[in-house]
């Protein structure tokens, strides 16, 4: 799977473009205890309260993709609902496009579109044409407008088919891709996306990805201009939040990537930063043909003292394939190949395997198990 080039660090520190689109200031979120007095009157016991978002702060800049990842619980949707101003922080400030989630929430709506990973405010007696078509009103598209800006949104996210078919008659995966259309009624500058591709079959999702990409990419979003705005030829691509459980979608997706991990944030770079941070050791495979792979691999072990070193049979009848871990940018990999050439070796084929954003999630989880354990 190809992956984005690493960004610069300018663009890495506030995301792409001119200004900042999406601002996250130390914000909290603490559930408070339900019927606590009552509780407290009657003796009953009762848990503590839920802290699902602890002291978090970044910014996306306009024009990136910014990734959040974490394992269930750990207050994804939660912070995506409260950038989306369906949730008011305990503590802390969220902007967007300068203005406050809290007291400027109108217009904080009217500057994003939010698809859930479980959608459940549709009309399911509704089609799927007649449920964009009720929201459009409310975004405040008229008639002709919305009707064109929905037959743009069906053909985008492959919906034509499916226009006429009632909601509830829809599969997980289309409901989901309806939900996204519903995100981009409005083409609004800041895009909040959880686990877009939820449900999707591999074809689909692909889809759905590439979508991803070209509204990051492409000015103007799909034709049609945000609500109460003039139609005009502004160059402003769109600002993508996604959260998702598919790593190597996130890689391929995300300018950079936070990992949060109970409530809070453990690290915030590039994929390829973060995953560089994590280790600097690769896994080597050559492959190779070899007139006698017995004295190629006892020349290898003379040469090297590499304990993971080892030598086994390729696809191929005639090939076979040193593997060995090596430090990332140190010169083993051209000693053995310098190696394998002076035994008439013919090099086939040389693949590294570095670490994926699951090994840095993994490692930051059980630091953090290791922490509380040790706070007990």
């Amino acid at each position: 799977m190809s992956q984005r080039e690493p960004i610069s660090s300018d663009r890495a520190r506030a995301g792409q473009g001119a200004g900042t689109a999406l601002s996250v200031d130390h914000i909290s979120k603490t559930y408070p205890v339900p019927f606590l007095r009552l509780k407290k009157m009657f003796g009953r016991k009762f848990k503590p309260p839920v802290e699902a978002v602890r002291d978090v702060s970044f910014a996306v800049g306009e024009g990136e993709i910014f990734g959040l990842i974490g394992p269930n619980g750990a207050g994804k949707t939660t912070l995506t609902k409260m950038i989306a101003t369906l949730i008011q922080p305990t503590a802390g400030q969220v902007t967007v496009k300068g203005f406050d989630s809290v007291r400027d929430d109108q217009d904080v709506r009217r500057n994003v579109g939010l698809a859930g990973a479980e959608e459940r405010s549709f009309y399911w007696r509704l089609t799927a044409e007649q449920n964009l078509l009720f929201f459009a009103r409310l975004y405040g598209l008229s008639g002709g407008r919305a009707k064109q800006r929905i037959a743009e949104l069906l053909e985008l996210l492959q919906l034509g088919e499916l226009s006429r078919r009632r909601f509830a008659e829809l599969s997980t995966g289309n409901k989901q891709r309806l939900s996204v259309a519903r995100a981009l009624l409005a083409n609004p500058p800041v895009l909040l996306l959880d686990e877009p591709t939820r449900s999707l079959d591999p074809i689909a999702a692909a889809r759905m990805r590439s979508t991803i990409k070209s509204l990051a990419q492409v000015s103007g979003g799909t034709g049609v201009s945000p609500v109460n705005h003039a139609q005009d030829a502004r160059a402003t691509p769109v600002t993508v939040f996604l959260t998702s459980h598919n790593l190597a979608e996130v890689e391929e997706l995300c300018d950079r990537v936070a990992i949060i991990s109970r409530g809070a944030i453990r690290a915030l770079d590039t994929p390829h930063n973060l995953r560089a941070t994590h280790t600097d050791s690769e896994q080597i495979s050559v492959t190779f043909t070899a007139p006698d792979a017995m004295e190629v691999e006892s020349a290898l072990r003379a040469a090297f003292s590499i304990q993971s070193l080892t030598l086994e049979r390729g696809i191929s009848p005639d090939a076979w394939v040193v593997k060995f871990t090596r430090k990332t940018e140190d010169d083993v990999l051209d000693s053995v190949l310098r190696v394998l050439q002076q035994s008439g070796c013919l090099i086939r084929n040389i693949e590294s395997e570095r670490a994926t954003l699951l090994d840095v999630l993994e490692r930051y989880e059980s630091e953090e198990s290791s922490a509380k354990e040790e706070g007990k």
